[in-house]
């Protein structure tokens, strides 16, 4: 096996090289590199680690034929084109709590900055002056803090808020009462939390759904007065509406640590605006959280190149390496069902249902899933695997779906791949013998054992005297030579199921001829 490749293309923690050499991969530290430069060198390079320099975009991705993996050193992937990295087959992964408590903490820092105004009554001071009547600041207790998403670093700021004796209120569409209750915080909606909250701190990722959520409505609708903290995402804020708010005495304060346009124009609007603070983006900027992600990130593309765990992944199931080797030999089993259904049904694919049960149940079905819809989705692509096979499914309108069965079978563990055709519903379903190999046991009703393994041919036939001895003149004539025999029938003389190993595959005027036999139905040569 050769061994895997990374480059570490933005200034990290040597730590991250250390641990890729510790494992047994190659790790080349080249950072500062141009768009272009980066095109270049990428396709030598199994993965990818990176902070928030590198741009991972489609023309990058385009150029990284070997590339499985990108992993950030960090929460943010705004620089990486995830529908195209999808699309590739990259794994994309972030690192989502090292910096958790690090950005936490700079959010209460800049809450405090902004109570008792301490930048400017800094600068006043170190100037000569003694501004002590200038400046009337607030307290933090019994005020009622806002959080817009509490999520992991919102709940971290949820538990300080309420130790320094404030009132937590928190709007999050994904937040559950019962998690509220245990955080001890109040679940609200965006209007109910605009108008209590006397401090605001954003802690929720950038998309449609929340770009500009602080738009210049929702600052009308806030409590006159407010305070606004954001260090989360730049973007959350509708700037040119808080710098109105700013001067209109509607939001009292405002502290951002992140920009929609980074750097901001040394004429932002914001500069001039009163009572505004900001830092230059340092919500991760500890030596603690530096180390953190970047061993995090490290261990996360190692264990993907190594074991085929996924941790923290944005765009495929996460499969921990513990659970890898447990749930591998369900997943080479899911791929070859997927597989055998994708070689057969020749009809437009509606919708495809997987089923577990017995000890496939008790298992994680996505990556299960996922491997079915990767031996699937070869009927379109043969660069297909578990990342893309799931997008290229949307792609086509694919409805997936996932069914655990608790119930006991005549396996002691069992999956089944039904899809729907025009012309009906197809199932094919396979166990695991105790040494963890696949095994085929039903197909299309008829129950039948074969391994799926290299070229195979499949027949359906009526089940008559002579038939066998027919299908073996007529291989061995053409000097194909047969490696497994797996028949299976609905009932005696009625249709029968023949699966057939072969040294090499198929060819076409074989086929045709095997077609002819009497009592053919169905050929297919397969592959696996």
């Amino acid at each position: 096996m050769t061994q895997p490749k990374v480059l570490i293309s933005d200034k990290m923690d040597p730590k991250a090289a250390a641990i890729f050499k510790e494992r047994g991969i190659d790790v080349d530290v080249v950072t500062g590199k141009t768009m272009n430069e980066l095109i270049a060198m990428i396709g030598e390079y199994d993965g990818l680690a990176i902070r928030s320099a590198t741009k991972v975009t489609a023309d990058v991705l385009a150029a990284a034929t070997n590339l499985k993996v990108v992993g950030r050193a960090g929460i943010g992937v705004d620089n990486v084109d995830i529908p195209a990295a999808s699309a590739k087959g990259v794994v994309v992964m972030n690192t989502p709590f090292g910096n958790s408590i690090t950005t936490a903490e700079h959010a209460i820092a800049m809450m405090f900055a902004l109570a008792r105004q301490i930048p400017e009554a800094n600068a006043g001071t170190q100037a000569g002056k003694w501004p002590k009547n200038d400046f009337m600041g607030v307290e933090l207790t019994s005020k009622t803090l806002g959080l817009i998403g509490c999520g992991n670093i919102g709940s971290i700021v949820a538990e300080r808020a309420l130790g320094l004796k404030m009132k937590v209120v928190a709007f999050d569409p994904f937040l559950t009462p019962e998690r509220a209750i245990e955080l001890g915080v109040e679940k609200a909606d965006l209007d109910t939390l605009l108008a209590k909250a006397d401090f605001i701190t954003l802690h929720t990722p950038l998309t449609d759904q929340t770009r500009n959520i602080l738009s210049a409505e929702n600052i009308a609708k806030a409590k006159k007065g407010v305070r606004i903290i954001n260090c989360a995402r730049g973007g959350l804020i509708d700037e040119a509406a808080l710098k109105d708010a700013l001067e209109s005495g509607q939001v009292a304060g405002a502290a951002l640590d992140v920009f929609a346009q980074e750097p901001p124009a040394a004429d932002h609007p914001l500069f001039s605006a009163p009572n505004f603070i900001c830092t230059p983006h340092l919500g991760a900027s500890t030596d603690e959280a530096q180390v953190n992600v970047a061993i995090q990130v490290a261990e996360q593309i190692s264990d993907y190149l190594l074991t085929g765990g996924i941790t923290n992944a944005l765009n495929v199931p996460s499969l921990s390496a513990e659970e890898a080797p447990k749930l591998r030999p369900y997943m080479s089993l899911a791929e070859k069902l997927g597989s055998l259904v994708g070689q057969l049904a020749h009809d437009n694919l509606t919708t495809i249902s997987v089923e577990v049960e017995g000890a496939a149940a008790e298992l994680n079905l996505k990556p299960i899933t996922a491997a079915v819809l990767t031996g699937l989705m070869r009927r379109y692509s043969d660069s297909v695997n578990m990342v893309n096979a799931p997008h290229l499914a949307r792609e086509r309108g694919l409805d997936v779906r996932e069914v655990r069965h608790d119930r006991d079978g005549d396996y002691h563990t069992l999956v089944r791949v039904t899809v729907a055709t025009e012309q009906g519903d197809r199932s094919v379903a396979g166990t695991l013998f105790s040494n963890g190999d696949p095994r085929l046991v039903e197909m299309f009703g008829i129950k039948v054992e074969a391994d799926l393994d290299g070229h195979m041919l499949y027949i359906v036939n009526e089940d008559a005297p002579g038939f066998i001895g027919r299908i073996g003149t007529a291989l061995g004539e053409a000097g194909l030579n047969i490696g497994t025999f797996h028949l299976g029938r609905r009932a005696a003389g009625g249709e029968a199921v023949l699966l057939l190993s072969l040294d090499s595959p198929m060819p076409e005027p074989l086929l045709w001829q095997v077609c002819q036999l009497p009592g053919v139905k169905t050929v297919k040569g397969l592959k696996f």
